[in-house]
């Protein structure tokens, strides 16, 4: 059996509990990337096709020669969506041979709130794909913090952008009432300073609904919404919570599509067993995740038809979940691979190295196609200033069998967004008796 056999074997007995803490023996010339996954949980539905996804690609990019020769050992740790485990996983990796951790996606914004100050004094990148702390787009007062193609102000932005595009103006949204249902927990809090703004700007009311963990109990949150009668409802949910929601908004006779959802409450595995139910149901994704690439018909040519792909069911390739783990994959590969353009092209990155990768993205739309993604991304650059790059997002509906891809494009509107992350990150920087990083330029 080959190593990366091995360890796959290993890291599948790891999800399932079987096995502990586990370190594999690795040439001193690999590249260590940890894997923190929620195989387990309530939040499990969302998290196995996100997991096998970030690990499938990892193994193409072996199967292709690896980072310019330089071939990349992984370890999957089980959090169950918890804090205190995945912080349990950060620190049993952060210093895996040969390399340390590349960088670290927590898959969780309690999880990264946790590591956030410990990663400076680790020199350790954070990798939030879409999550975690909203501010941390400014390199500045986050250098370790990388939320790569969007955040959740990004998310609620681009909802309000849409939604104001069907009632013909930003200006209609005057008198209007839009509801957030969200989890109670530090992702579902996260937009509500974003939509407070636009609120304010706008002139609509925001109604919010906290619902409390896992989010199997929401038959008083859709009796308030019944009577409060929003016009829109955002729902800021993950695993068991979504299909929850949108079986009660069917009970209280709210419509569907009047409901927007977060990009991880958007996966087929949300709505697949509702049917009609969920019929009309919009969702924000990340860039065009919802999309499929030539990196899918790549992924099946070198790993699945030898036998060798993560997803052993048969349920999770191609999903919108899978697609975005291979998103964060790639993310990481990249870093690492411009890191080697810097430090020595065919060499292992330390992770102070990969740090200045991350930092120094820039993928063009002809190098998205190279790699298979040219149908999914639209180009990416990072920068001191700019740890998010560029956030594009497109919506979805769910026509009661499968997602639907609306045509238009988005970005979050800078002039609301900025303000909000230079106050939040010199709150945090202050309050944290930071030293902020001076940017070139």
């Amino acid at each position: 059996m080959t190593k990366m056999k091995i360890k796959h074997v290993a890291a599948t007995l790891f999800a399932a509990g079987a096995l502990g803490a586990m370190a594999f023996p690795a040439s001193a010339d690999d590249q260590f990337v940890p894997l923190l996954a929620y195989r387990t949980g309530s939040f499990a539905p969302l998290g196995i096709p996100w997991a096998d996804g970030k690990m499938d690609y990892l193994k193409l990019v072996n199967a292709r020669g690896g980072i310019n020769g330089v071939k990349i050992t992984y370890d999957e740790c089980e959090t169950a969506y918890a804090t205190d485990r995945g912080v349990e996983c950060y620190e049993r990796l952060k210093k895996q041979p040969p390399t340390g951790a590349s960088a670290f996606d927590p898959q969780s914004t309690g999880i990264t709130f946790a590591v956030s100050d410990k990663a400076p004094n680790d020199k350790v990148s954070i990798m939030t794909v879409g999550y975690g702390l909203s501010q941390s787009t400014d390199g500045s007062v986050f250098p370790w913090n990388f939320p790569l193609l969007g955040t959740y102000w990004t998310a609620a932005d681009i909802m309000i952008q849409d939604i104001a595009k069907r009632e013909g103006g930003l200006d209609k949204l005057k008198g209007k009432k839009i509801a957030l249902v969200y989890h109670d927990s530090p992702y579902g809090k996260e937009p509500i300073a974003l939509l407070q703004a636009r609120a304010k700007k706008e002139g609509f009311e925001l109604l919010l609904y906290p619902v409390t963990a896992p989010g199997v109990e929401q038959k008083s949150t859709w009796l308030q919404i019944r009577q409060s009668r929003p016009n829109y409802v955002l729902l800021w949910s993950a695993g068991i919570m979504t299909p929850t929601a949108l079986r009660e908004a069917q009970a209280t006779g709210y419509a569907r599509d009047k409901m927007y959802g977060i990009w991880w409450a958007a996966s087929e595995g949300d709505v697949k067993d509702l049917g009609d139910v969920a019929k009309g149901y919009n969702a924000v994704t990340i860039h065009n995740t919802a999309g499929r690439g030539k990196v899918h018909d790549e992924l099946k040519a070198l790993v699945y038809d030898k036998g060798q792909g993560t997803d052993t069911n048969g349920t999770t390739v191609g999903t919108i979940a899978h697609t975005r783990g291979m998103v964060i994959s790639m993310l990481t590969v990249e870093a690492i691979r411009a890191a080697q353009e810097k430090f020595g092209k065919g060499k292992s990155m330390t992770p102070e190295q990969v740090r200045w990768g991350l930092e120094n993205l820039n993928l063009t739309q002809d190098y998205l196609e190279k790699i298979g993604f040219g149908e999914l991304m639209r180009p990416v650059k990072t920068s001191c200033e700019n740890h998010t790059g560029d956030d594009w997002a497109r919506i979805i509906t769910w026509d009661g069998a499968k997602f639907q891809i609306k045509p238009d494009w988005y970005r979050s509107d800078a002039s609301i967004v900025t303000p909000l992350v230079k106050e939040f990150a010199e709150k945090y920087a202050k309050d944290k008796n930071l030293t902020t990083v001076k940017c070139a330029g």
